[in-house]
């Protein structure tokens, strides 16, 4: 019996010391061999713009006034509107290869003219743009070294699950380079693009981090940091970061063509509901509904209205999401197997891929339609609003291509400048469309309210940095 218990013992100091060790590997003691290995690959980004001086506020002088000429010649001294002024952002990017290529966000650099890379060693290299994808907000520069330059691999970000410990680095809110830790904290989730496919995390992840890397504890990117949800501005433990499966085909054809070649299938989709699915004799609303073809891949190869794809390319299809990212993602010009549910029965039709970025120029950015006045600006949900002009990309040094609506005041007591917005800050999407007319926003505001929802979730952007504020609809 003594030697029963004795070995009793002795198996459960071993078990302890096992669960000891299991411990050990899932909270590591330090982050410093990590942290070591991995920061002379990420960068700091710096951009400047030359833009037009912002002719600004001109102030309420009445004509005739004592003062009108104080301010005329105020403003002839000051040379208003006849300056030029450079603005500055920060941001941060990492190395892919040690020929010098460096991934980075598109809104990082996104109408800059000069771009400079400040490394770890502290030296700093000017850099070109090779090319950039606003739909997945990422962008691909390219520096001349005189050494091979030190770099981080993609890893698999498929495989990265939700617990699992990554480290953020890069230079938040300008401080220079900075290393945070925590955890993913869930996956798959979608913003306010097509092909979104972003990794949830509490790293910290401030201003300053967009487009720097997000690593798994091999020392892998699994991830491009890319925005936060925040009331104020600052990191609260809910930022994101674009998977690496989707950065890496970005970047691949970036690097090869300076430009993204997007598979286009060719048809409108439409969810599928509860109610549908019964009528269409489904047994889930898994898959696609495609409500119409136009001219395409899809027509030509005699997809229907009415049919329902369910597989695409071998690949079960859960929803439009799901399907428009696998499209997005093969080959253009590749034949491809589409499965699709028609009268209740399965077939498969072969579809060879168009390209989405011809597909798109052949279509008008705004549908033809009578003008109609819009009002220079209104207040809806606490915000007064109004549309971007070309003055106004100026003075905020903004892009020719950047739109959106601009707060132009806000009410000190409302929900809006509680969550931290202030006027200055540039409206682009709601309800996770983009938005460039005051009747975009007011659609947007009507169809929430159809939907019974009780907020709308906003895309903020100030100095370059997005973030999402979801402002209740009786907000005011």
């Amino acid at each position: 019996m003594t030697g029963l218990r004795v070995w009793s013992l002795a198996f459960v100091a071993v078990l302890l010391l096992m669960l000891q060790t299991v411990a050990a590997r899932a909270l590591p003691e330090s982050f410093a061999d990590l942290a070591d290995k991995i920061s002379p690959s990420v960068v700091n980004i710096t951009t400047s713009t030359v833009v037009a001086q912002s002719t600004g506020p001109q102030g309420v002088v009445p004509e005739g006034s004592p003062f009108e000429d104080f301010f005329r010649q105020f403003r002839e001294r000051e040379g208003e509107g006849n300056r030029a002024r450079r603005t500055s952002a920060l941001g941060s990017g990492f190395v892919i290869s040690e020929d010098g290529y460096v991934v980075t966000n598109n809104h990082v650099i996104e109408g800059s003219d000069r771009i400079t890379i400040e490394f770890f060693s502290g030296e700093e290299l000017a850099a070109e743009v090779i090319g950039t994808d606003p739909k997945t907000d990422i962008a691909l520069l390219k520096v001349e070294a005189d050494k091979p330059l030190p770099y981080v691999s993609f890893g698999d970000s498929d495989t990265a699950r939700v617990g699992d410990w990554v480290i953020a680095m890069g230079n938040p809110l300008g401080q220079g380079f900075s290393v945070s830790a925590g955890i993913v904290s869930a996956r798959n989730r979608a913003l306010s693009g097509t092909y979104d496919d972003y990794i949830q995390t509490d790293a910290a992840i401030n201003r300053g981090n967009s487009g720097g890397p997000l690593f798994n504890l091999d020392g892998d990117v699994i991830g491009v940091n890319t925005a936060i949800l925040s009331p104020n501005g600052g990191s609260i433990g809910i930022g994101f970061s674009m998977a690496s499966n989707v950065v890496t085909r970005v970047v691949d054809q970036l690097r090869d063509f300076g430009e993204t070649r997007r598979g286009w299938l060719g048809v409108r989709l439409q969810p599928i509901t509860d109610d549908m699915a019964e009528a269409l004799g489904l047994s889930s609303t898994a898959g696609a509904l495609v409500a119409d073809v136009p001219d395409g891949p899809a027509a030509d190869a005699g997809i229907q209205a009415g049919d329902v794809i369910v597989t695409f390319d071998g690949e079960d299809v859960a929803d439009i999401r799901d399907l428009t990212r696998q499209v997005g993602a093969t080959e253009v010009g590749k034949t491809v197997r589409v499965v699709v549910n028609r009268g209740g029965e399965t077939q498969t039709i072969l579809v060879t891929l168009g390209r989405r970025e011809e597909a798109e120029g052949t279509i008008p950015a705004v549908a033809q339609a009578p003008e109609v006045e819009e009002p220079a600006e209104k207040s809806l949900l606490g915000l007064t609003i109004a549309p971007l002009t070309d003055e106004m990309r100026s003075g905020m040094g903004l892009g020719a291509t950047v739109d959106g609506l601009v707060i132009t005041d806000i009410d000190d007591t409302s929900q809006a400048y509680e969550k931290g917005l202030r006027a200055g800050d540039l409206i682009t999407e709601a309800g996770q469309q983009k938005i460039t007319s005051i009747a975009d926003f007011e659609e947007q505001i009507a169809a929430a309210e159809e939907a019974g929802r009780k907020s709308l979730l906003l895309l903020i952007r100030r100095d370059g940095n997005p973030r999402f504020v979801a402002l209740a609809l009786d907000a005011e």
